[in-house]
């Protein structure tokens, strides 16, 4: 882990999404931070060791839902599916597919496995999931502030957490997307990658899921 000292910083934007305005001044305390993501085999370790199932693998009453049809009852979650070509990009169901049987054990649906994906982010993963992790380590979550001072690596105010230029020619600094989405690609890019596989920000660290405050 990795001490983000705390104190005050620009929380929000407002050049980029509504729901990110306005900026505001928040002040956070010190934290202990994790330096990357949780993995796929953390997680392992953690079921193992609690037998514990995740929201997206859990049996649905079809009484919480009478009129549900029996499919959607099928435990599941969303799995991202490439389209063919361009697509309205206002209906966010284009790329999203509700795949019964999807969980973090099988990130793609059935069929698909987590062997060779160890070191990659752990996926399908609900909130109550991520909070029951934490407990089980002797961390916490982080709050939306904390996790937001922590990825911006000391740079107040700045668009990127490397600062304010887009990536230049060459660069490879983050795995978001690069390419026409939600169709195509830049090669290297469109997929989860192992956790560290791109530079860290101001604090030395990767990202961020769990905390430990002082």
């Amino acid at each position: 882990m990795v001490l983000v000292s705390g104190g005050p910083f620009r929380m929000g934007s407002d050049d980029h999404y509504a729901e990110e305005m306005p900026a505001h001044r928040v002040t956070v305390s010190d934290a202990w931070v994790d330096r990357h993501q949780v993995t796929n085999a953390d997680f392992v370790a953690f079921v193992a060791a609690t037998g514990y199932t995740t929201v997206a693998e859990r049996e649905l009453d079809p009484a919480d839902d009478p009129e549900a049809p029996i499919e959607n009852l099928a435990p599941g979650s969303l799995v991202f599916t490439g389209t063919r070509g361009p697509v309205d990009l206002r209906d966010l169901m284009q790329w999203w597919t509700w795949t019964p049987g999807a969980s973090w054990r099988t990130p793609r649906g059935p069929g698909s496995r987590i062997e060779g994906l160890l070191d990659h982010p752990v996926v399908h993963v609900a909130y109550e999931d991520a909070a029951s992790f934490a407990t089980r380590v002797g961390k916490d979550l982080a709050t939306e502030a904390e996790w937001e001072h922590a990825a911006r690596g000391a740079l107040d105010g700045s668009t990127f957490t490397w600062g304010n230029d887009p990536e230049g020619a060459g660069e490879k600094r983050a795995n978001y997307w690069h390419g026409q989405f939600p169709w195509r690609a830049e090669p290297g890019y469109g997929s989860a990658m192992p956790v560290g596989s791109f530079p860290a920000n101001g604090y030395g660290h990767i990202g961020f899921r769990c905390v430990r405050r002082p």
